[in-house]
């Protein structure tokens, strides 16, 4: 086969990342332990929006896993993974004493913005 004319050459590894729709943009975005750590500091945990979404809308504002998979556009599963990842990373930020910084993927998209459509 001739080079480029492959199955998927060019096109990055598996499926595209379907759109998440997250109720809005967190202004804040960057936490830090209030004292400097002993030693040398660890590096900061990233958290992407669709793991803050998932925290919000199940700890936060108390909506079942499937609920908030209806809200965010995605499935019951994969607001449980994005949950799971994220209670992970904030116990880890506590517990350690490591900056937070929330990041976007690029395959987010604020609620109001995805209801108006094209």
């Amino acid at each position: 086969m001739p080079m480029g004319m492959g199955r998927g050459w060019g096109k990055g590894r598996g499926r595209r990342k379907k759109m998440r729709m997250i109720g809005f943009i967190p202004q804040v975005r960057h936490f830090y332990p209030a004292l400097p750590p002993i030693g040398q500091p660890k590096p900061p945990i990233f958290m992407t929006y669709e793991e803050f979404e998932a925290l919000r809308l199940v700890d936060f504002e108390g909506l079942t896993q499937e609920e908030a998979g209806k809200r965010m556009g995605v499935s019951r599963g994969t607001v449980w993974r994005a949950l799971s990842s994220a209670r992970k990373k904030v116990a880890q930020m506590l517990v350690e004493g490591r900056e937070l910084i929330i990041l976007p993927q690029g395959n987010e998209v604020p609620k109001d913005i995805a209801e108006e459509g094209p």
